[in-house]
């Protein structure tokens, strides 16, 4: 193999008759896998090597290949009701996935041997009650970062020797809107600021933070006011959700199942077929 990239499709190569050309012959139960559709296929299955690309590009559109051949020879393309905006590949093996693999049932007894095996899982969210002061900079603006960051240290280490002045700091130097209530955002939960806000805050313990926390709109300096622990979640409130998760595994294990089915009846040719993988299409 002499592709040079793992993400390289055959749309974006200079040379896109030489990617082709590089990569293996595969037959399906007779039918030829075309080595432009494999080249276009890489681009979805970014890995560490090229040949891991391109085995985990070839495996995707074997089984694709012999789901469609499985709804095509049980007649499912006489009566296929296509949604908006699917292909007919895709539709044919959507409806060979309804009507030929049936869905577990997830029971009440399964549903709550999981909550009680998982109980860390299930906990209302933690909230922290906190003030900031943002010293405003555009992430695209290096200069602007770095003298952010300054005047973020050089406030801190006033306020490390009086805390008390994070009010008044708030109104003199945050830019952000919240210092109209004197810096405060109130109380917050995971998902409810920017990622990378979210990490350091709830790192913090009460009291001014040691050192300014960096985000996409600045640093901030972040004083804790209170911290409020998750609660214990009760089975009833959870009962869905669990039901939600536990069906959707075992649908994946019996499409798991379904797949593999098909596989051991196949002739595929031009990869090592034990190699095939279809828990990484489903």
């Amino acid at each position: 193999m002499t592709i040079s990239s793992p993400n390289l499709s055959l749309s974006d190569s200079p040379n896109a008759e030489k990617v082709a050309a590089d990569l293996p012959d595969i037959m399906v139960n007779g039918t030829a896998i075309a080595k432009e559709t494999l080249a276009n296929e890489l681009q979805y299955h970014p890995s560490n090597s090229a040949e891991e690309a391109i085995s985990r590009a070839a495996q995707a559109l074997i089984i694709q290949e012999l789901l469609v051949q499985e709804a095509i020879s049980l007649g499912l393309e006489k009566t296929l009701n296509r949604q908006d905006s699917e292909t007919k590949s895709e539709a044919l093996i959507r409806t060979l996935i309804d009507t030929q693999v049936a869905a577990p049932q997830t029971d009440e007894i399964s549903c709550r041997r999981y909550f009680e095996q998982n109980q860390d899982r299930f906990r209302s969210s933690d909230l922290v009650e906190a003030c900031h002061i943002l010293f405003a900079a555009d992430p695209k603006d290096p200069e602007a970062r770095d003298t952010a960051k300054s005047q973020a240290e050089s406030v801190l280490e006033q306020l490390q020797e009086d805390p008390n002045q994070f009010v008044p700091f708030v109104k003199e130097y945050s830019d952000c809107p919240s210092k109209e209530t004197d810096g405060n955002l109130g109380q917050l939960s995971k998902g409810q600021t920017t990622p990378e806000f979210e990490r350091q805050l709830f790192m913090l313990e009460v009291g001014v933070g040691s050192r300014p926390i960096e985000s996409r709109y600045g640093y901030h300096l972040v004083r804790v006011d209170r911290k409020i622990a998750g609660e214990p979640l009760e089975f009833d409130q959870v009962r869905e959700k669990i039901q939600n998760y536990l069906s959707e595994q075992g649908n994946r294990r019996v499409v798991r199942q379904y797949i593999h089915g098909l596989m051991e009846k196949a002739t595929i040719k031009g990869i090592d077929m034990e190699e095939v993988n279809p828990a990484l299409t489903h």
